[in-house]
Formats: C-alpha cells, sequence, structure tokens
C-alpha cells in the first residue's frame, strides 16, 4: 500500500485524528473551587481550567447532521473519505458532590440490622472511591434505531439537565462516555468496499483530571451550549482546545489490512486500547451492551 500520500499515518490513526474531539477550556477562580474534589491540586495556581459537558456536545453537531469525514488510503493508493455517523452508545456520570445531603437520621434508621449496616457502609466505600451517581444510559436499540449523538443527548438532557450544564471539574474521574461510530457513505462513491463496513466504538472520560495538554488549533470554533455560564466565557486566544482522545477502542469487521499499517504499533495499540476498556467496564461492573457486541461477533 503507497504511504507517501499521508506521511506514514495509518488508516486506524486517521480514523482517531477526525473523531476525535476538542472542546475550548474556560477557567475558574481559585476562590470558586473550595467544593472541588480533594484529587485536584491548587497550591500555587490561581485558576483551575475545565470545559463545559455542553461545549462538548457541541462538537458533535455537525457529525450527527453529515457524519464525520475520515480519510481513507486503499488498496493501490487510492483516496477516499469514509463518513461515520457517532452514536451515543453509553454514559454514566458521577459528581464529586451528592445532588442533595443525606439524611444522617434516616441511615441510622434503616440500619436496623448488622447485613442493612454493611451495605450502607460499601454504598458510603463506593461514593468515596467513584463519587455519587448522577446519571446513566446505555444503548442496546439496533443502529437503525438509534438517533445521532447530539440528538440523542439533548432528549436525554431534558430530564436530567446536567448533561449540558455540568463542568468537568465537578465530575469524578469515573465519568465516562462511549460513542459508536457506524459508516454512512464515502467519497467518491465506488462499488462496495468491504473493508470500508468497519465499525469503531470509542470511550472517552468527561473528568478534567484525565485531560490531555492543550493543543492550539487553526480553527475558531463557535460554542453554543453552556456559553457565557457562571459569567465565565472561553479563552480569549479561541484557537486552544482541550482533546478528549479515546483511552478504550472496540471494533466490528474490523479485518484485512486496510486499517492498520506495519510498523506503526497498530495492532498492539488496538490491543492496548481494548483492554483498556474491558478493564474500566469491570473496574466500574458495567455491563455494556455495544461491547459486548462488537467483541464477540466477528463476520
Amino acid at each position: 500500500m503507497s504511504t507517501s500520500w499521508r506521511g506514514g499515518r495509518s488508516n486506524l490513526q486517521s480514523f482517531l485524528d477526525s473523531t476525535t474531539p476538542s472542546v475550548p477550556p474556560r477557567k475558574l477562580p481559585k476562590s470558586w473551587c473550595r467544593d472541588l474534589s480533594n484529587l485536584w491540586q491548587l497550591d500555587g495556581k490561581d485558576s483551575v481550567e475545565f470545559f463545559n459537558l455542553g461545549d462538548l456536545w457541541e462538537q458533535y453537531y455537525e457529525w450527527s447532521a453529515c457524519g464525520a469525514g475520515v480519510p481513507v488510503s486503499l488498496h493501490g493508493g487510492e483516496m477516499a473519505v469514509q463518513y461515520y455517523v457517532p452514536y451515543l452508545s453509553g454514559v454514566q456520570i458521577y459528581t464529586n458532590k451528592a445532588p442533595a445531603a443525606p439524611s444522617e437520621h434516616k441511615d441510622k434508621k434503616l440500619a436496623g440490622s448488622d447485613a442493612v449496616s454493611e451495605r450502607l457502609e460499601d454504598a458510603r466505600r463506593t461514593r468515596e472511591r467513584i463519587g455519587h451517581m448522577y446519571f446513566e444510559f446505555f444503548e442496546s436499540s439496533s443502529p437503525y434505531g438509534r438517533i445521532p449523538l447530539l440528538n440523542k443527548v439533548l432528549e436525554l438532557a431534558r430530564s436530567y439537565p446536567g448533561l449540558t450544564s455540568f463542568k468537568s471539574t465537578e465530575l469524578s474521574p469515573a465519568s465516562w462516555m462511549s460513542v459508536a461510530w457506524y459508516p454512512i457513505y464515502h467519497i467518491p462513491t465506488r462499488q462496495s468496499v468491504k473493508d470500508l463496513s468497519v465499525c469503531f466504538l470509542t470511550y472517552h472520560t468527561l473528568s478534567s483530571l484525565f485531560q490531555d495538554p492543550i493543543h492550539e488549533s487553526s480553527t475558531n470554533d463557535p460554542t453554543s451550549f453552556g456559553a457565557g455560564k457562571n459569567g465565565m466565557k472561553p479563552e480569549e486566544k479561541c484557537g486552544r482546545r482541550i482533546p478528549l482522545p479515546p483511552f478504550g477502542l472496540a471494533t466490528y469487521k474490523l479485518r484485512g489490512s486496510l486499517w492498520t499499517m506495519a510498523g506503526t504499533g497498530d495492532q498492539e495499540r488496538i490491543t492496548s486500547l481494548l483492554g483498556a476498556a474491558k478493564s474500566w467496564l469491570q473496574q466500574l461492573k458495567v455491563q455494556h451492551h455495544d461491547f459486548t457486541y462488537f467483541t464477540t461477533h466477528f463476520v
């Protein structure tokens, strides 16, 4: 396969680069940070950078409407752009603070037996470890019965407004989302290219604790959800973005050598990202429908 046109970048890397969301950073004054988790190290810092969940979903606006274009090098050196539509596959939102202060009297009243007391203590330890569950959703319908990611988020946010208003600093490190990417068409249109039917499942953290370094961007993308919330605005230097690359990955119908390139470590990377996704789900005791399907169906 010719690789000169893409500078040695594999099609797998092209997919990851083309579908990784990035958000504009915002700054939270240190005086507002008293209630943040003790995991935050604020010594010597005047502010903490964060992003709004609403800004994250805005990144999926065009992708949800038209698909995300992924440049792909076909066998023989031809080039095509494969478009993928994102669907919300799963999400768990854990907050650092409980929605309302728990009633100590209620807990004492419930603790009428050793078994109940033990369950309450286990629940308390879980909250201390991963935070307080605000919302979770796992898609189980077929791809043909789903609506694109942004549409789904807006639908869910009618009952759970925090989905579009939470700051990343308000979320515990256990908060995450998974996006299922299904192919819709490619340009230029050719007869069916079997290897372009591959589907991807990406996993992303939603907490600021796992932010990658801020990148410079040549584009000035507008933000809408949460813009100006609490009087705070995105950085004046609009080119600065916080990327949220996947920490986990699963694939379906990935076969042949079209998506991977010898000498790039693609196969090892796929194995590592798959293992990370599996470990994450096991730690949180999550049964993720799409992950199970992707990893047990090989046709």
